[in-house]
């Protein structure tokens, strides 16, 4: 069962955390800030993670904290969750429309933590979220997922659909590459032996 906890507490962010790999896409979150519960609960009814969430922060300030450090537990929960990586598919992309919006996001689970980020976000808010808080989302996943992620804008206008396209097609991504390559089940998809 491909499934982790994590319990992260910091001066600023008190975090619960558990999903399972294998589910069906069901989610609850609670972190504070609405507009990322929403992305959150697309990101695992796309990805088909079950996902359960808290997260107490200091939104009275911003939601900078909140958003990065449950970027961060997450990422720290799949490294969790896929142990030494044996079997999976390892690679994973998808290029989603979203109305007039059409991103596409590439992984590699590949041990190495890099993100190429390339949303231009028209509004610097929507509702009370700061968007440039979506580029701190994805820089704490992947430091601790230890992954590459490339998110590439190729049209789009509208910052809710940029925003939700780029989290859907996340989470397809990942979908693919965390899933089991039965041909290869017992084997670490690498040359070096290892991820």
């Amino acid at each position: 069962m491909r499934i982790a906890e994590i319990n992260r507490k910091t001066a600023e962010t008190d975090i619960s955390l558990k999903i399972d790999l294998d589910g069906v896409g069901s989610a609850e979150v609670d972190s504070g800030c609405p507009f990322l519960d929403h992305m959150l609960n697309l990101f695992a009814r796309h990805g088909r993670f079950d996902l359960s969430l808290t997260c107490r922060g200091d939104v009275e300030v911003d939601y900078h904290h909140t958003v990065e450090d449950i970027g961060i537990s997450l990422g720290e929960a799949f490294a969790d969750a896929l142990g030494d990586k044996r079997g999976i598919n390892r690679y994973g992309n998808m290029i989603l429309p979203m109305d007039e919006s059409l991103i596409l996001s590439a992984v590699d689970l590949s041990g190495r933590s890099h993100l190429e980020y390339d949303l231009v976000i028209p509004s610097e808010k929507v509702g009370d979220f700061d968007c440039e808080l979506v580029r701190e989302f994805w820089l704490g996943f992947v430091r601790t997922c230890r992954c590459t992620l490339h998110i590439k804008q190729l049209a789009g206008l509208n910052s809710h659909h940029i925003i939700e396209g780029a989290f859907k097609s996340a989470a397809r991504s990942f979908k693919a590459a965390v899933a089991i390559d039965y041909d290869f089940s017992h084997e670490i998809p690498s040359t070096k032996g290892v991820l």
